[in-house]
């Protein structure tokens, strides 16, 4: 758009890798300067979409430290320019390559330069041996000189430097050729050490041009794609209540306010939102590479380690916060269907409960109601008794009364001294079978009143072993 200017974004830049012999990487480094070779155009990439472009070295003495160099860079590009095809499938065989990578095509006007040179030279151009070429673009370059290509040998297959040369000096010497067409440097002085006559296929700077376009065409699609709008669904099970079993509103709250500054905590570290959906989810809004850095599933593990309590985390990515929300639905409720631990990319997974104090501790108190310790009920004396004075105060309540009582009630409902029945409303919840709620505010000066909720599920699960 004529008038309008995008400043790039320190967030979407693209980090070319630049993997050659040093003259290819140094021509390259020169070719992005203002007013070498005429001026390079400006890739679509970086004038339209605001994107950055930073070109980082790895020159090489020869093919095969091709992988090391890449190897070492991994991490820091967003895809990578090859002097030639053969550098390129060395990369791509030794399984370093974990981004978009492209070459600097030697066809077209590399290819007639130095068929030119060969021609000026006094060497037949059509019966010569080539590497780094396809057979499509070695047939349209002498094609399109005029020249047959039936005498034109083609080494397409990439091996070694060795093995390539001696290609092109086999035939030399069995006369079947009268120059050979390297890419390589390498190859080029063995084959001068031993008298054929070499011709090299170098890119010109304009086809180095065209190949820096299109990798930081093929790097931009790689951070936009990291950059893509992502939402995290999060949900704590310990915070799920069933309509039978309702929670002490106390406990959820603390629950509910600790899991939400914990994300908000996380969140920021990767420049995301936190908002709450409900009583027991919550939805982060990132990028889809600052999620993937939060774990995976995110946050999860954190949760882990810092709280002791369980996650349910999908994730989903979309145009939209709407469609990323939306996928991120129904890969967290593909998760809850499988419970099957998966990837990023658009699934969900459950992590872990491990048993820590503190928040673990209150995540189950309200899934099961055990005690705060945690530890596993034994019919001691003591737990016998609790039970008996659960059991009578639940048969005392009436049917759809709420199972909280006070000391006042229960010495009413027991017949005993509000002494006494404080003292067995403490042994409740020693054992896990009363949950202490907030003290009511008074009016009226004195000892504020203590309330109970009593665990009557335990009495369910007792008929039930």
């Amino acid at each position: 758009m004529a008038g309008v200017r995008v400043y790039a974004r320190h967030d979407r830049e693209v980090r070319v890798g630049v993997a050659g012999p040093r003259e290819f990487v140094e021509r390259v480094m020169l070719s992005g300067l203002p007013g070498a070779g005429g001026g390079a155009p400006v890739p679509p990439s970086e004038s339209e979409l605001g994107i950055a472009r930073r070109l980082v070295m790895a020159p090489y003495l020869t093919e095969h430290e091709v992988a090391e160099r890449v190897a070492r860079l991994a991490g820091g590009v967003s895809a990578w320019l090859f002097a030639s095809r053969i550098p390129l499938d060395y990369a791509r065989r030794s399984g370093v390559l974990a981004c978009p990578a492209t070459c600097v095509q030697l066809g077209g006007t590399p290819l007639y330069a130095a068929l030119l040179r060969a021609r000026r030279d006094g060497l037949d151009p059509g019966q010569a041996s080539f590497d780094g070429l396809s057979r499509a673009e070695l047939d349209a370059g002498l094609a399109d000189l005029g020249i047959p290509s039936e005498g034109a040998h083609l080494r397409d297959e990439t091996t070694t430097a060795a093995a390539i040369a001696s290609f092109h000096e086999r035939l030399w010497r069995l006369g079947q050729t009268s120059a050979a067409f390297t890419c390589l440097e390498q190859v080029a002085g063995r084959l001068s050490d031993a008298g054929v006559p070499v011709v090299r296929l170098r890119p010109t700077d304009q086809s180095i041009r065209s190949g820096l376009q299109v990798v930081t065409l093929l790097g931009s699609h790689q951070v936009l794609a990291e950059s893509q709008l992502a939402v995290a669904i999060v949900e704590v099970p310990a915070l799920r209540h069933s309509p039978r079993r309702p929670a002490p509103r106390h406990a959820t709250q603390e629950l509910q306010l600790t899991v939400h500054r914990f994300l908000v905590r996380e969140a920021q570290r990767i420049q995301g939102t936190v908002s709450q959906l409900g009583e027991h989810a919550f939805l982060v809004l990132a990028t889809r590479n600052s999620l993937a850095a939060a774990g995976d599933p995110p946050f999860a593990a954190a949760a882990r380690s810092a709280l002791g309590i369980t996650l349910d985390v999908g994730v989903g990515t979309g145009r939209s916060e709407h469609d990323a929300e939306a996928q991120a639905r129904l890969s967290l409720g593909q998760a809850a269907h499988g419970r099957a631990s998966a990837g990023f990319g658009g699934q969900a997974s459950r992590s872990t409960t491990a048993e820590l104090p503190g928040m673990a501790d209150l995540a189950r108190h309200l899934q099961d109601g055990s005690g705060p310790a945690g530890r596993p009920a034994t019919d001691s004396l003591s737990r016998i008794r609790a039970l008996e004075t659960l059991s009578r105060l639940a048969q005392k309540l009436a049917a759809d009364a709420a199972p909280v009582v006070d000391a006042e009630l229960t010495g009413q409902l027991l017949s005993v001294t509000p002494r006494t029945a404080r003292r067995q409303l403490r042994a409740l919840v020693d054992e896990g079978l009363a949950l202490p709620l907030p003290p009511a505010r008074e009016r009226h000066p004195g000892r504020p009143r203590l309330a109970y909720r009593l665990v009557v599920e335990k009495l369910e699960r007792r008929a039930v072993q």
